[in-house]
């Protein structure tokens, strides 16, 4: 990924990469979708990305967020995991699950944003990887290579 990107940037980098981020995440996650829309009252929401944990039992919320964790991330993610509660929640499944997945955070205001969340919410940073894979890395030019292309 480029240096600056934007939160859909980043979704689609995850997506692109969806079998890799599932074993990240780990066993009896299964993908139900991106942008997932739902409506609370007359309004349109779209969700991040939606899990649904086959060994759980319950739905997964992660929103993404490329900057440093803020407290209102913690609201928004609570309401997305009510909303999925009353509105796609079956009988039988367990309360859904909030993952926060931001850029940076600062553990002591993460802590005090979810003193008293009602909801199950977990927060994560992310970091980027610049490793290039091994067998690519004979495929592609060097720097001084493109340097002395471009001088030429």
């Amino acid at each position: 990924m480029k240096e600056e990107y934007n939160e859909r940037e980043l979704e689609d980098a995850l997506i692109s990469q969806i079998t890799q981020f599932l074993l990240e995440l780990g066993t009896g996650f299964s993908y139900v979708g991106r942008q997932v829309h739902i409506k609370v009252g007359e309004s349109d929401f779209y969700i991040d990305l939606l899990f649904y944990h086959v060994r759980l039992h319950c739905y997964i919320v992660v929103e993404l967020k490329t900057e440093k964790f803020k407290p209102e991330f913690a609201g928004k993610l609570n309401f997305y995991v009510t909303a999925v509660n009353k509105n796609m929640k079956m009988k039988q499944d367990n309360q859904t699950i909030g993952i926060l997945i931001c850029k940076d955070k600062d553990d002591v205001v993460a802590e005090y944003a979810l003193d008293d969340m009602p909801q199950p919410i977990g927060i994560a940073q992310y970091g980027l990887t610049k490793i290039l894979r091994e067998e690519f890395k004979s495929s592609l030019p060097t720097i001084e290579e493109i340097e002395n292309e471009l001088s030429e």
